[in-house]
């Protein structure tokens, strides 16, 4: 018989929301490029633009505004390549498809919680600042911290600079308004959503131009080149149709969230702890065991966690999030990510608590 496994790893990719498989699939059924002109060709338009409207209405901007792509990482270089800005600069606990980017000068301090040093940001914008795109995340994908975005971009605009705000971890787990935070340039992905893989969004303010784009097949206005996923985008707007569920659940994952902190402390370590988080993630520190080893061994154990970033959890490295938050590397390498979601219970709560204790309890009596 086999066991089903306690999913609490929704920060890498959320479990698929109902009705997109389905509405993939319809998808593929329909057939047709969007950019042709026959009865095929304009029924997929209809459905990318029908979807770059809830992508639009998400974020509190125009659908004329949204650009698709491959996803988050697309969706960011396009963000800090094509916005006319020769200088980039972005916070230490970016995601590393922001900092890939960002000279290792450009990228800016942040406090013991993760939060962008708003002081450093000035002082880096004093010079050129009209030359400069700033990148600031909504919301740490492994620690789950709050950036303070809209300050950030208050900032930014004084000095004549733009800001692009990595939206790919917030989307979904709290309210996203474009301009309410102030951003010149927004990220979103599907798969945080419910949605599939390699399918996300990049958003415009109103009247920003892309000043350079991978425009030769002038997809996407001109703006991104390449044939739409049209199955993907289908996938995308009916995981859209759940947001409002996603977000009225967010105070029940809070409560489990405190609750597992709660069980696992003071033997554990959990990182952002004052700081406004998500509510559905912990970073948390097991002393003296490696996050390698403790990924395995929840594993075994019917538990599906990961060490850092997805896209990095599988290189051996203390996670440079914690680094530039100034946690000592020999901590920093027995964190992992417990990231929780609508699926989630209590009861699969207090089992991984029980056995984060019995794995801990184990290694201290050897």
């Amino acid at each position: 018989m086999t066991r089903t496994a306690v999913y609490l790893d929704y920060n890498a990719t959320a479990p698929a929301a109902p009705g997109v498989a389905r509405a993939m699939a319809d998808a593929v059924a329909l057939g047709g490029n969007a950019s042709s002109v026959h009865a095929k060709g304009r029924a997929a338009r209809r459905l990318i633009d029908g979807v770059r409207g809830k992508v639009a209405l998400a974020v509190g901007s125009k659908p004329a505004n949204v650009i698709f792509t491959s996803g988050g990482t697309e969706a960011n270089r396009l963000a800090l390549t094509a916005s006319g800005k020769p200088r980039v600069l972005a916070s230490a606990v970016e995601h590393p498809a922001v900092t890939a980017y960002c000279p290792p000068g450009n990228l800016l301090p942040v406090d013991a919680d993760g939060r962008l040093d708003l002081q450093a940001l000035r002082a880096a914008l004093a010079q050129d600042g009209a030359g400069a795109i700033v990148s600031l995340m909504l919301a740490n994908n492994e620690t789950g911290v709050l950036q303070p975005v809209a300050e950030a971009a208050a900032i930014a605009h004084a000095a004549g600079a733009i800001l692009h705000c990595d939206a790919v971890q917030g989307f979904g787990k709290m309210p996203v308004d474009m301009a309410a935070l102030g951003v010149d340039l927004l990220t979103v992905s599907a798969h945080k959503v419910g949605g599939p893989a390699g399918v996300g969004a990049l958003v415009l303010a109103n009247g920003l131009l892309l000043s350079s784009t991978r425009a030769a097949g002038g997809q996407e206005q001109g703006r991104r080149s390449g044939t739409e996923n049209l199955a993907g985008i289908a996938g995308f707007g009916a995981a859209l149709d759940h947001l409002g569920g996603m977000l009225a659940d967010c105070d029940r994952q809070s409560v489990l969230r405190k609750r597992l902190e709660a069980a696992l402390r003071p033997d554990a370590v959990v990182f952002g702890l004052d700081a406004r988080r998500l509510a559905n993630t912990v970073c948390v520190a097991m002393p003296g065991v490696a996050a390698e080893t403790q990924v395995m061994a929840f594993d075994l154990a019917g538990f599906c966690v990961s060490a850092g970033a997805a896209c990095s959890s599988g290189k051996v490295q203390a996670s440079p999030v914690l680094l530039a938050m100034g946690v000592a590397p020999e901590l920093a390498a027995t964190a992992i990510r417990v990231s929780f979601g609508s699926g989630t219970t209590v009861e699969e709560i207090d089992a991984f608590a029980a056995q984060w204790k019995l794995l801990y309890g184990r290694r201290q009596a050897a």
